[in-house]
């Protein structure tokens, strides 16, 4: 089996460090009362600011054509680039009535946007250079995604107070959102690139030294959220220790691109004892040979691959046409929406809940949502060489179940109640959110991947308008005309709602799983055969871009 080479894990890596800031919008709970205040707007209209960055991702298919025909180091830029006018520009002018409401809404759907753009150079890559193991590639990539909020909290909170004394905390975090991701993404550049694969040694050892790393990152970013304080470590340390982790995947690809150089120097070695060597009549005969149960091997994995796909490949307006779409559609709709609402709504449920400071609840909702994105690739790794894996939508409709449960633990005013349920939402939005990536490709095949999951993923901004205007409102309702609410009952009614929507979820989900079980969890082969490297000519139909 053929396997990455060290520029292909440094596309990973590349990946892993722009999937890491690539949440900006994930911090906007912990600004977002603030900014309520500065701008003088309702509930109502601060729930439709969280779902212009949602909105962004209608358009988000214009990511996927760009990746086409431009080279992804410059799609991720563009990106970038948007982000930075979005943020960038509310940074400058948020105080001055100039602003007006409505340049808000625009600016944060284009920052939004951005985040699609980068989303796309992340998966292709993953996708093109991890043929053979293109699930876990992916699952490991995007788990980083959940520590965005918990990347830009620790970095606002210990930012030196002289650089930031005179800015509020809500242009703090703007600032952050802006220019952090340019950054990153301008240094990740020259790694973001499809490479040939040629090297038929495995990296086992690889994947496990990235998946060890993952966890540390994820045990340190939870440790970090719960309390560092009680454990003995201040909180400087624990950024410091943060940072390194995220930092440590570079190790991977420096130590391959050492075990390359050796294994040339060697064969130099072996090259330069028999350059004299004649070839004879019977080594050609061997050659032969083996080229003629080459050809046959092929034939045979042709036949194979025909055999296991289980399902048609659909695309177009036949996708809309499939009962089995809208399932998936209104089953994504009622969960992983579901928690991204209730994320964008965290500051308020936190004051209202008499917490000072909701960042504690974002940074717990983020690390957790990181081991729920990672809890994929684990699977995935372990289950593939049987080529089968656990079912994609038998995932979902398992992780969609205790997210019922914990919209209703939040009835429980108790204050471990709400951070019990903020971390079972977190876990399972961060699970479902990495699956569905897969989930769409095993429901209606590989050909029109790129659409079909950006067809999807419409889902995300309807939801959150739909479920984020109705908790506005009946937020509003208990407010009493005044622009706060404080008690148990601000929410009461809307995490009713939730759960028995998430409920709802959880058995069309299970009704998508009877329909499609025929065929779900086959894994079609990705391996490239010898002597025919992957590159993105022969890749594959899962080349086309997504804008997830």
């Amino acid at each position: 089996m053929s396997s990455p080479s060290s520029a292909h894990w440094l596309s990973l890596v590349g990946s892993v460090w722009l999937q890491t800031i690539n949440g900006p919008n994930a911090d906007f709970p912990v600004y977002s009362s603030q900014l309520k205040e500065v701008k003088g707007i309702s509930q109502v209209q601060l729930n439709f600011l969280a779902f212009a960055s949602d909105a962004g991702k209608l358009f988000g298919w214009f990511a996927g054509v760009a990746a086409l025909y431009l080279p992804l180091w410059l799609v991720a830029v563009v990106g970038a680039s948007f982000g930075l006018v979005g943020y960038g520009v509310q940074f400058l002018f948020l105080e001055r009535s100039e602003l007006a409401y409505w340049h808000l809404f625009l600016l944060t759907s284009l920052a939004g946007n951005g985040i699609c753009w980068i989303n796309t150079v992340c998966y292709l890559l993953c996708i093109k250079n991890f043929p053979s193991d293109s699930r876990v590639a992916v699952s490991l990539a995007t788990s980083y995604l959940g520590l965005s909020a918990k990347f830009y909290t620790t970095m606002a909170e210990k930012l030196p107070r002289g650089a930031t004394a005179s800015y509020s905390k809500e242009k703090i975090y703007l600032l952050l959102n802006a220019v952090v991701p340019m950054l990153v993404t301008l240094m990740a550049a020259p790694s973001l690139r499809v490479v040939e694969l040629k090297s038929r040694k495995r990296t086992d050892p690889a994947f496990l030294a990235m998946f060890a790393i993952t966890l540390a990152t994820g045990v340190c970013a939870v440790v970090g959220s719960i309390g560092s304080k009680s454990l003995g470590l201040s909180s400087k340390e624990h950024m410091v220790s943060l940072y390194v982790l995220l930092a440590l995947p570079i190790l991977i690809p420096a130590a391959l691109k050492v075990r390359e150089s050796m294994d040339k120097l060697r064969e130099a070695k072996r090259d330069s004892r028999v350059h004299d060597v004649a070839t004879d009549e019977p080594v050609t005969a061997v050659s032969v040979f083996e080229v003629e149960a080459e050809n046959k091997d092929e034939e045979d994995d042709d036949a194979t691959t025909g055999e296991r796909s289980g399902q048609d490949e659909v695309g177009g307006l036949r996708l809309l046409r499939r009962l089995d779409f809208w399932l998936y559609f209104l089953s994504y709709m009622f969960s992983g929406t579901l928690g991204l609402v209730f994320v964008n709504n965290l500051g308020q449920i936190a004051e209202s809940r008499g917490l000072t400071d909701p960042s504690t609840l974002v940074s717990l909702s983020s690390s957790f949502g990181f081991f729920g994105r990672l809890l994929p690739a684990f699977l995935d790794y372990y289950t593939a060489k049987s080529g089968y894996s656990i079912s994609r939508t038998a995932s979902m409709a398992v992780l969609m179940a205790p997210m019922a449960g914990a919209f209703f633990l939040l009835l429980d005013t108790r204050d471990m109640s709400l951070y019990t349920s903020t971390a079972v939402v977190g876990t399972c939005t961060g699970a479902i959110a990495s699956v569905a990536v897969s989930a769409t490709s095993e429901l209606f095949g590989r050909k029109n991947f790129g659409v079909n999951h950006n067809v999807l993923v419409a889902n995300i901004p309807v939801g959150s308008l739909c479920f984020g205007y109705f908790a506005a409102f009946l937020y509003q309702k208990e407010a009493h005309g005044g622009s706060r609410c404080v008690g148990a009952a601000c929410y009461r009614d809307t995490f009713l709602i939730w759960g028995s929507t998430c409920a709802v979820g959880t058995a069309l989900c299970a009704v998508l799983y009877a329909r499609s079980r025929g065929f779900a969890g086959r894994l079609p082969p990705a391996t490239p055969r010898a002597g025919r490297p992957w590159s993105a000519n022969n890749e594959g139909p899962e080349a086309t871009g997504t804008g997830v």
